[in-house]
């Protein structure tokens, strides 16, 4: 049997956003990622400010380097930010689907706390009721957080190794979803694909029995009705990633394709992922 590759993974860099309504930005390397992505964050912020109202955003973990720079920038302007509402993305859950403890090492929650708000100023800091985390008992919560925000502002993000955003694993193969259908899924508990839980084992050295089965993911309803969506790829094996998201079919099968269903969207890659994947066999 001859395996096909795909035409979009040839497709060059210079090329791989024409055609499309997404905003492309090509950046060096990891820390050119995070310095634009902190920038970003603030800027939503500050356009949010000028409209009259805090800014609610929709944030992840990873890109992982962003918040220590955000933190550093709001210290040095003193520019609170005690109004404007975080919602984490996801966090891992125990096998009864409770969150991970906060001093567990994978815990998003604690990595958000070490990283960014204990790194903040205190007076400059997000009072403590707008740092949301979808709560595995409340999964309602996030769409009501949202509506009383007046909406999300705007959704930041990665992208995984199957195309998923948050923790949106697309359906299993023999099952079936329709886009528009997973479109429209809300914040809820779910289990993780092999896939998802092999790539992530990448940051506690490969050892994939340590990474949790189940997660509480903020839903793709949630993220596509943000009024604008940013997203990053600074990962080598994002190349084929972002080409499939950017030229591959609109389906389930790839969450973030979905992104393209939106007029706001703006994807940052580093130069390496903008790049045609490269076979090796090896």
């Amino acid at each position: 049997m001859t395996t096909q590759f795909p035409d979009y993974l040839k497709i060059s860099g210079d090329m791989l956003a024409k055609e499309t309504t997404v905003n492309l930005s090509i950046v060096k390397d990891m820390p050119e990622i995070a310095q634009h992505m902190a920038t970003a964050i603030l800027q939503v912020i500050e356009a949010a400010k000028s409209k009259g109202h805090p800014a609610t955003l929709i944030v992840p973990v990873g890109p992982v380097d962003q918040y220590p720079i955000l933190a550093e920038m709001l210290n040095e302007r003193r520019y609170s930010i005690r109004e404007v509402m975080l919602i984490n993305m996801d966090e891992y859950l125990t096998d009864d689907d409770q969150w991970v403890d906060i001093s567990h090492p994978l815990s998003f929650r604690g990595y958000m706390n070490r990283k960014f708000y204990d790194l903040l100023n205190p007076e400059l800091a997000p009072l403590p009721e707008n740092r949301i985390c979808p709560d595995p008992n409340d999964v309602e919560a996030i769409q009501q957080l949202i509506d009383q925000r007046g909406g999300v502002d705007a959704c930041f993000g990665g992208i995984g190794i199957n195309g998923h955003i948050a923790f949106n694993e697309p359906p299993e193969p023999d099952q079936t979803m329709s886009a528009e259908t997973y479109a429209q899924l809300p914040t809820r508990i779910l289990d993780l694909t092999r896939e998802t839980r092999t790539i992530n084992s990448v940051t506690v050295g490969g050892e994939i029995s340590i990474i949790p089965w189940r997660a509480v993911t903020v839903g793709m309803q949630e993220i596509l009705g943000a009024r604008e969506q940013h997203f990053y790829c600074n990962r080598l094996w994002q190349s084929s990633v972002i080409r499939r998201v950017l030229h591959g079919p609109v389906t389930s099968a790839c969450p973030a394709s979905l992104l393209r269903t939106r007029l706001n969207v703006n994807m940052t890659v580093a130069e390496y992922v903008a790049e045609p994947p490269e076979i090796r066999l090896r």
